[in-house]
């Protein structure tokens, strides 16, 4: 299967947690999967950015990014946590390659529209293209490619990226089999359990209803391009859990005997499904 991985940034801030996720990518390539990996790395970026006594500026929720913050944004996601987590997949014996933006012009953007002025956010972008043939020449080497979450403008600068919505419309534009967002909490939940399933129509309802909220906001409306636009399933699930990406692919994989009994985390589904939450889980 074609995958688009997504890692949340708070997860490469273990280092046991990074070691087993780049072992379970080691083994599904081994496999034969075709994987590409997008990780973000907000709260790092932000302390980064304290440490060097650069102000965060928000605009409803939205970070301004004017050159010296995107400088650092390049240095921290197509620096430091980009080559870290190549690095880590490298190390579990599957060869990977840490790829920004500005490589073969690997991903294109526009800036950011907010309050109807392109732009107004300053180095905040979305992503309007990607270099497929240098991806599936990565494939066809048999090399996974980690991507930072930055895109090329026509301008030859660097926007940032939610890596939520790259990652959803990387898996759009490379028709990929499952998109699988790899987060810090177990699933999408309502209270304190965790919801089996969820389908697209249902997404607008528990965001008005506020069950849920912040970044799981902009998952689940990533995963609703992602399906609408071709992508046959995505799996949101907590990457702390044991062997939690082995079971998100066995998700989608019928043939595939792993955790077929037991997958954790929430599948978005096109279509209305009956779905509960996993019996005997929750959030604690």
């Amino acid at each position: 299967m074609k995958l688009v991985i997504k890692f949340a940034g708070a997860l490469l801030e273990d280092k046991a947690t990074v070691q087993s996720l780049a072992g379970q990518i080691a083994t599904l390539a081994k496999h034969g999967h075709q994987i590409l990996v997008i990780h973000g790395g907000g709260r790092i970026f932000t302390a980064t950015l304290a440490r060097m006594g650069i102000e965060s500026k928000f605009v409803g929720g939205l970070r301004i990014t004017d050159r010296e913050t995107r400088d650092v944004a390049v240095m921290v996601f197509a620096g430091l946590l980009n080559k870290q987590l190549a690095a880590a997949i490298s190390a579990a014996g599957q060869p990977a390659i840490g790829i920004s933006a500005a490589d073969a012009q690997c991903f294109f953007a526009e800036p950011f529209v907010h309050n109807d002025v392109q732009g107004s956010l300053g180095y905040v972008g979305y992503l309007t293209g990607a270099n497929t043939k240098l991806l599936n020449t990565f494939w066809n080497e048999g090399i996974v490619p980690v991507a930072a979450c930055l895109g090329l403008g026509s301008d030859s600068e660097l926007y940032n990226i939610n890596a939520d919505h790259m990652a959803a419309a990387c898996a759009e534009y490379l028709q990929a089999d499952h998109l699988i967002y790899l987060t810090d909490v177990p699933g999408v939940l309502d209270g304190e359990n965790i919801l089996s399933g969820v389908c697209c129509d249902e997404i607008g309802d528990l965001i008005q209803r506020k069950i849920v909220s912040g970044g799981m906001v902009l998952k689940l409306e990533a995963a609703k391009r992602a399906l609408e636009g071709g992508v046959r399933g995505v799996h949101i699930v907590g990457g702390t859990l044991p062997d939690a990406l082995f079971a998100a692919v066995a998700s989608a994989d019928s043939n595939s005997p792993i955790f077929q009994d037991a997958i954790p985390g929430t599948r978005i589904m096109r279509e209305p499904i009956t779905h509960g939450v996993h019996a005997g889980m929750s959030a604690a």
